[in-house]
């Protein structure tokens, strides 16, 4: 007689798991895929909603929000009932694995604070940087990362203005590519997908002439020109340079810290120009805070933080970012680490409701940069919770200030405000003309084949 090796499961057992994978010992079990958060305060600024709903994912994308999603055999639930339901943060000036970043991880700490979505504008003084990401992210990162490309490495080589354009669309042929730009293929075929160009007075100060191609680029490609603001001078100058062309003034806060002149007086001068129909802005979640600040960064004074308040109450400004991350090698003013105590607190302090304290990291990021770039899918994929949006979701515990989950395209990447290690390879590479999964730049070639004569 045969001995009977089935162990027998307890009626309320649906799956067990065997060699790191969901198995299903009666064979019954038809998994949806689904991922459903379950009775948290979903707060979605671009569609009018605060309310306590479910939210289901579907692979990368938002299947369904409603007052009640029934679960279905092989859903994954996760209750966050007490817990507040974001679209993902999204983080247009975050210093991300530039240079040589070997000691620290502000990637995996990016997505632990929950940003799922960040634009690099750091050591991108090279047209190879796009290629290097492109690897990257190939190779597996836990969020959506884009980046901004140095302005003077642009106008350094030999191409026209004419032929810049060309290129940052995609419609440069490659011979004036090699003979103008650069003899790597790789780094021709990646230089396009790229979100904006940087100007940062740190790093250089440009001419008049370099400024003004610099301009023709942005306005006529639809890419984001972005000067890092701190010297209200500078910024004035290339307000004035811009002849009305749409520029980005970034970190603003930091003309608070009194570097430059006079914190206050220099903070106004910034507020002013960001008052200008083609100026846009943002200003730093650390600066915003009772703290004044990161004091491994800069401290705002305080009468320039009330000038930033004031500018955040009326709409001047909209967006706020990290500049992250303090602990880098190329190091921010701030930290991703203030991003979610920050938007809580303005909403305590009475700056802003709630809700609009939310879309500065959210559905404002994602409609400026659409604005800017001239691409809908900005608004169609992020900054939302609608069906069809990416599942980016940051999931926040209102009473500890801490994201308790980060959901990257559909996967968990953070819990606890801890990133999870099986998510590196959730993200995408942010490109002005969507989010690629991959490239195949990050690849090794093992082989090649020629078809047979």
């Amino acid at each position: 007689m045969a001995y009977d090796t089935r162990v027998g499961l307890p009626p309320d057992i649906i799956a067990t798991v065997r060699q790191g994978r969901l198995d299903d010992p009666r064979e019954r079990i038809r998994p949806s895929g689904r991922t459903i958060l379950k009775g948290g305060r979903v707060i979605d600024p671009a569609n009018g909603v605060d309310a306590e709903k479910d939210v289901a994912i579907q692979g990368s994308f938002v299947a369904e929000v409603a007052d009640d999603i029934g679960p279905e055999r092989g859903d994954r639930v996760y209750d966050v009932s007490g817990l507040q339901v974001w679209p993902g943060l999204i983080d247009m000036h975050l210093h991300l694995g530039d240079l040589f970043e070997t000691s620290s991880a502000p990637i995996f700490e990016s997505a632990a604070d929950g940003v799922t979505v960040a634009l690099s504008p750091g050591a991108s003084n090279t047209f190879m940087a796009p290629s290097l990401l492109g690897a990257e992210v190939d190779r597996g990162v836990p969020l959506n990362i884009g980046l901004y490309l140095g302005g003077l490495n642009v106008m350094g080589c030999r191409l026209a203005v004419e032929e810049l354009i060309a290129l940052f669309k995609g419609e440069l042929q490659q011979e004036v590519a090699f003979e103008k730009m650069t003899r790597n293929p790789i780094t021709f075929i990646t230089a396009p997908l790229i979100v904006g160009l940087k100007d940062h007075m740190g790093h250089f100060i440009a001419g008049d002439e370099l400024l003004d191609g610099l301009f023709d680029i942005t306005s006529q490609v639809g890419l984001i020109f972005m000067s890092h603001a701190q010297d209200p001078a500078h910024s004035e100058r290339l307000v004035e340079l811009s002849k009305e062309r749409p520029v980005h003034l970034t970190h603003c806060t930091a003309a608070g810290s009194g570097s430059h002149g006079d914190p206050k007086e220099s903070m106004e001068r910034i507020v002013e120009l960001l008052r200008r129909p083609n100026v846009s802005g943002d200003l730093m979640t650390a600066h915003l805070r009772p703290g004044l600040g990161n004091r491994e960064g800069i401290l705002i004074d305080k009468g320039a933080q009330q000038v930033a308040y004031e500018a955040l109450a009326d709409g001047t400004v909209e967006v706020l970012i990290s500049d992250g991350q303090c602990d880098a090698t190329m190091k921010g003013f701030g930290d991703t680490r203030d991003n979610v105590p920050a938007i809580l607190e303005l909403a305590e302090q009475g700056v802003l409701p709630l809700s609009r304290a939310v879309a500065t990291m959210t559905s404002n990021v994602a409609a400026l940069i659409g604005e800017l770039t001239h691409e809908g899918w900005w608004t169609r994929e992020l900054g939302h919770l609608r069906e069809g949006a990416r599942a980016n979701v940051t999931v926040v515990d209102p009473l500890d200030k801490l994201p308790t989950f980060t959901f990257v395209n559909g996967t968990m990447a953070a819990m606890e405000n801890r990133p999870v290690r099986g998510a590196n390879g959730a993200g995408g590479w942010v490109t002005k003309f969507g989010i690629l999964d991959r490239t195949g730049v990050g690849d090794m070639a093992a082989f090649s084949y020629a078809e047979a004569d």
